[in-house]
């Protein structure tokens, strides 16, 4: 509780602050909500009331209602910085990032020591593609808050963002020999360790994460991805089922954890059990996140039309000479890893993972108008963009950027470099859905996990597919279907190495043996020989595939 007593407030606010104060650090933050309630309603201008109430709303996940209390809080007070603080972590919760870094960075402008809230948004950012951003909030953070908790966090947080693993590794270990109950320091520990495929220490930092704070149970979803589950395993089952009783437990984590039992029921058979839960996860992150498919459709029909046949003929005309990048672009989980995977084990490539870059500057492109004023977008993109693959590797000839969405602007990618590989993974139609429809996805990104919703969006990137094939050149645009690969992997590979200009070398028939730190879903898959057990997985499914049912008809048809 913030509130302080003010001398000319009706005499009936007094006792009301003082109830809700015992309530609180009863730790009763529900019951403390009327008394707060009332004395707002009788000091309206008040912001430290409201500040209060907010505060009690947010400790009982009522983030809409704490977000109307905070933001009348900073409108009675500007300069209220806690309340911008609290404001932010409200939207988070609601997956509003930017309104959320909006309120981050008011807050720090107000009070610079904030270092949670420096912290926060330097998450935000780093997830929203904005990584020197991401990497200066964390120093913030780390120079703000020195020894403590968010203080040595922002720390590792900043060398993780700039791949500095190891010292991150032993800045993550001495904050746990200096607080062994960091909750997160745990959950950041594994998470880096899994990346590295060092999975058995990574399993024990999520259990030490979740038995530390219960409420951070999404952490359950990073457990079950660090290998299959066995019957060794079955106590872990109704654990995480309990677990979703959890008072307190947020949507994003509850969505986490139920994607997480989907994935374990899956590991021990039980597919109608997994397939409940993995609707159940499509459930609840419809409500937190929205998706148009006609808005889709219409933004399908816009790239068409500007990417004609005789706009790309211009590429060699207008684009940089430079063939440094390598574009992995198709559906998310349709193999684009393993494709990144087998290029990066050649020495003269560096795997930049998923680059944010195009996404923006894509948008900004098709928002400008009609075709032709070209010259002026690329005279600034391309520059850019080449700092972007030379700040990860600034002697590679060739280095990778494997964001799949980068399938909406294969044409421009392609104009703005002409010598540019770009390397369409395709998967069975019905194989991808399902893997979507069972991965966690960021909220800001608006990406439909289920339903006829996923069905609309895989349709418009099929059309789009198409058009690409139609328009782009040959040998700059080459295809790999995951089944193909996965059955006679050796001349796939030969094939795609050879299409980005590179000498063979055979390591690059062993992707597993790939040493990077791997951030996508798929890092245990990353590190095991190349398999084909996922191929026609939805078999296992077919009674429960609901509407995306359909795509197995269109794949047949």
């Amino acid at each position: 509780m913030s509130q302080s007593p003010n001398p000319a407030a009706p005499p009936q606010v007094a006792p009301l602050l003082a109830l809700a104060t015992k309530l609180l650090r009863a730790g009763q933050p529900a019951d403390a909500i009327t008394p707060l309630r009332d004395a707002a309603l009788l000091e309206p201008f008040n912001a430290i009331v409201q500040h209060d109430l907010g505060l009690a709303y947010l400790e009982i996940g009522r983030a809409s209602d704490a977000i109307a209390a905070f933001e009348w809080a900073v409108a009675i007070n500007p300069r209220y910085a806690d309340a911008y603080f609290r404001l932010g972590i409200a939207l988070e919760k609601l997956g509003d990032s930017g309104g959320a870094i909006a309120a981050y960075d008011r807050a720090t402008r107000l009070l610079p020591s904030l270092t949670e809230a420096w912290f926060r948004a330097g998450a935000l950012v780093y997830t929203l593609g904005h990584r020197e951003e991401a990497i200066g909030c964390f120093r913030r953070a780390a120079t703000t808050g020195g020894k403590t908790g968010f203080g040595r966090l922002g720390k590792a947080r900043a060398l993780l963002t700039e791949d500095r693993n190891g010292e991150a590794e032993q800045v993550l270990r001495q904050t746990l020999a200096h607080d062994p109950n960091n909750a997160l320091a745990h959950d950041l520990l594994g998470n880096l360790l899994s990346e590295f495929g060092r999975f058995d220490e990574a399993r024990e930092c999520f259990e030490r994460a979740i038995r530390i704070a219960p409420l951070l149970a999404g952490s359950y979803y990073d457990l079950v991805r660090c290998r299959p589950l066995t019957g060794a395993d079955d106590a872990l089952l109704p654990r995480m089922e309990a677990t979703l009783a959890t008072p307190g437990l947020e949507a994003a984590q509850c969505l986490r954890l139920h994607l997480a039992i989907g994935k374990a029921a899956e590991d021990l058979g039980d597919y109608a059990l997994a397939m409940q839960h993995f609707d159940a996860a499509d459930a609840l992150r419809r409500g937190s996140a929205s998706f148009d498919p006609a808005a889709f459709s219409a933004e399908i029909d816009r790239l068409m039309a500007r990417c004609t046949p005789e706009w790309i003929a211009r590429a060699r005309e207008v684009g940089s000479r430079d063939g440094t990048p390598v574009a992995i672009i198709g559906m998310p989980r349709s193999g684009t890893t393993l494709v990144e995977q087998i290029i990066s084990m050649n020495p003269d490539v560096a795997a930049g993972g998923e680059l944010h870059f195009w996404n923006r500057q894509g948008a900004e492109w098709l928002r400008s108008g009609e075709a032709g004023n070209e010259k002026t977008f690329l005279a600034k993109a391309a520059p850019n963009y080449l700092r972007v693959l030379r700040a990860i590797a600034p002697k590679a000839a060739r280095v990778t950027d494997k964001m799949p969405f980068n399938f909406l602007w294969a044409g421009l990618i392609h104009i703005a470099f002409p010598r540019a590989t770009i390397i369409h993974c395709r998967r069975d139609a019905i194989d991808t859905a399902l893997s979507i429809h069972q991965t966690h996805f960021h909220p800001s990104l608006t990406f439909p996990t289920g339903g006829d919703e996923l069905v609309a969006y895989f349709r418009g990137y099929q059309r789009l597919m198409e058009h690409w094939r139609s328009v782009l050149p040959a040998d700059r645009f080459i295809e790999v279907d995951y089944e193909e690969l996965t059955r006679a992997p050796e001349p796939v590979i030969r094939r795609i190495i050879a299409a980005c200009g590179l000498a063979w070398h055979d390591a690059c028939l062993r992707p597993e043996s790939n040493p990077r730190a791997v951030r996508t879903p798929s890092k245990w898959q990353a590190r095991q020989p190349i398999y084909r057990t996922s191929v026609a997985r939805w078999r296992r499914y077919e009674p429960w595939l609901g509407s995306l049912r359909v795509l197995v008809d269109d794949e047949t048809n």
